[in-house]
């Protein structure tokens, strides 16, 4: 009974380390996937203008573009804390200003977390028959984002962002171990659900 009981918390440790070091490298190979979109994943705004975060992630998405791997940006965030802006129109104002044209930049504005950044552009590109995603984001929080794209049904690959604001490991470390955290939580909820 001890082994086992030594063997179920090996696997464990072994399952949340492999866990980590998938997040942590997650998307970063990934920046020459196509598809008909990328959907660029909202993180606050300020102002009417990107956060440093939402702008890591929307130049990111704006390469993509540029590069013919995608033919429509989704910019994706509402407002929050009685803003007026929401951060998909700040998304947008910001790619027209890079270039973008208006009519290849589409707008999920309602949302304020990222399951709800997802689930209200899965509904949006299932209006455009849009057939294929590209979700970009932090490296850190792509893994679980592409995992909540997938349960609902999304035909999605994730690119992790080359400009992100997370820099330093003063950034990059706490953000990395909420993301982990999430990420662990998620796939015992799931475990116990079904």
């Amino acid at each position: 009974m001890k082994k086992t009981i030594q063997l179920i918390l090996l696997s464990i440790v072994i399952y949340i380390g492999y866990t980590g070091y998938s997040i942590w490298t997650y998307g970063e190979d990934n920046l020459d996937a196509q598809a008909d979109a990328a959907v660029v994943l909202g993180a606050a705004q300020w102002n009417g203008s990107p956060s440093p975060v939402f702008e890591g992630r929307l130049k990111q998405g704006i390469e993509l573009y540029k590069k013919e791997q995608v033919e429509y940006l989704i910019v994706t965030g509402g407002a929050g804390n009685g803003s007026r802006t929401s951060e998909g129109e700040a998304g947008k104002n910001y790619a027209v200003e890079q270039g973008v044209p208006e009519e290849a930049i589409i707008v999920e504005d309602k949302s304020l977390v990222t399951e709800e950044n997802l689930k209200n552009t899965q509904v949006i590109i299932q209006e455009q028959n849009i057939q294929s995603v590209l979700l970009v984001s932090d490296t850190y929080h792509l893994k679980r984002a592409v995992g909540l794209a997938e349960d609902i049904g999304m035909a999605v690959e994730g690119v992790a962002t080359r400009y992100s604001a997370y820099q330093s490991l003063e950034t990059k470390l706490p953000f990395f171990f909420e993301e982990w955290m999430y990420y662990v939580a998620d796939q015992f909820i799931q475990l116990f659900n079904d």
